[in-house]
């Protein structure tokens, strides 16, 4: 018998001065089994950054042919792929021959470890960004899932701030590769 997603909800109100963007969305994600709770808080702290009303939550674990999150044009042309964790090389290569812009989002311990790997492999690609989260603010975000959850986020000067109303979490961003 295959194990089922787990679904969470949550009101997320974005306050990102960066981008003058001022928005509560209601979102539904779909937890795949082997995905943990870091990771899932991952996804959404990714779906903060780049919020508008065209980026949406994909199949992601369950559909390996897809991003964690895109965007996707009124053509149905992918203009943002987003994926979280330490995807190898064939996934961000394919990514970025099939999006205008992909990002990805690590944020384990040993991502120096895994990019210093692959650097060298995806350097050509020009319309990759790669950032790096903190693991310990990454853990304290796992520990802040629940299958309801309120959130406000805050963006200012590329600092993210996260908080459920008891607990914040800080997220300091480091570009390992933008964009050029």
């Amino acid at each position: 018998m295959a194990l089922k997603a787990t679904i969470y909800k949550a009101e997320l109100s974005i306050a990102d001065m960066d981008r003058n963007y001022y928005e509560t969305h209601q979102l539904t994600m779909a937890r795949h089994p082997s995905e943990t709770d870091e990771r899932m808080m991952v996804r959404l702290v990714a779906f903060a950054i780049h919020a508008n009303d065209a980026l949406t939550f994909t199949k992601g674990l369950f559909d390996v042919e897809e991003p964690d999150l895109w965007h996707k044009d009124l053509t149905g042309a992918i203009e943002l792929s987003i994926e979280v964790g330490q995807p190898d090389e064939k996934v961000i290569l394919k990514a970025c021959g099939r999006s205008e812009h992909v990002y990805v989002y690590s944020y384990s311990a040993t991502s120096h470890i895994w990019w210093k790997g692959l650097a060298n492999k995806v350097e050509r690609c020009k319309n990759l960004t790669v950032v790096d989260l903190p693991a310990d603010a990454t853990e304290q975000l796992g520990k802040m899932a629940q299958r309801t959850m309120q959130l406000q986020c805050t963006i200012q000067d590329g600092q993210i701030w996260l908080t459920d109303g008891t607990t914040t979490v800080e997220i300091a961003r480091k570009v390992l590769k933008s964009e050029r």
